[in-house]
Formats: structure tokens, sequence, C-alpha cells
């Protein structure tokens, strides 16, 4: 019962005290760019560098830019065209698959 009583008494969570923490373990705390957004959360993604378009151009990156991209017309989501196109406008194309079906009369 001494050896039990020892281990906890040695565990880093009762010598937590309670006040609250500004800071993360890192000594910094991060703020959004633009002020009027919410600071990120513990499972947000931060990018400490600006991404680059994806909308231009950018053979060095290998960004091919917005020409060629499908895109699906009726989705507001990611895969949707205003997203996907980057509010330029896209031509819509209809495409007719021709499967054999495994049919049995």
């Amino acid at each position: 019962p001494n050896k039990v009583n020892q281990i906890s008494s040695n565990s880093i969570h009762s010598k937590r005290d309670n006040r609250s923490r500004k800071h993360n373990k890192y000594g910094f705390q991060l703020k959004p760019y633009n002020p009027e957004h919410k600071p990120p959360g513990s499972k947000d993604l931060v990018f400490l560098e600006l991404s680059p378009g994806f909308c231009e151009k950018n053979p060095r990156l290998g960004i091919q830019g917005t020409h060629g991209r499908q895109c699906n017309e009726t989705s507001y989501g990611v895969d949707g065209c205003d997203l996907m196109c980057c509010g330029r406008g896209f031509t819509p194309q209809e495409i007719t698959v021709v499967e054999r079906c495994h049919c049995t009369f």
C-alpha cells in the first residue's frame, strides 16, 4: 500500500495547479491574421507561411491553374464550380457514359 501512495504522489497530475493557461507548451500564443476571426483551436491546422494561390498557373510550383479542372455544377462544397474555378465561370460539358450491364432475362 505504501508504494501505491508514493507513485500517485509523484504523478504530474497531482502537482498541477488550477491556473488557466494563456500559452501553449511552446511558450507563445497564436493570433489570427485577421482580428475579426476567432483564434485557432487545439485541433485546427495552422499555417505559418502564406499558401501559394491555386487559381493562377505557376509551373515552378507545379500549379496548373483553373483551366481544365472538373467540378460539380450543383455543389456548394469544395468540389463546386464556384470554388474550383475561383469564381471565373465555367463551361458545362455533358458526358454520356455507355456501360455494359450484366442483366439477366
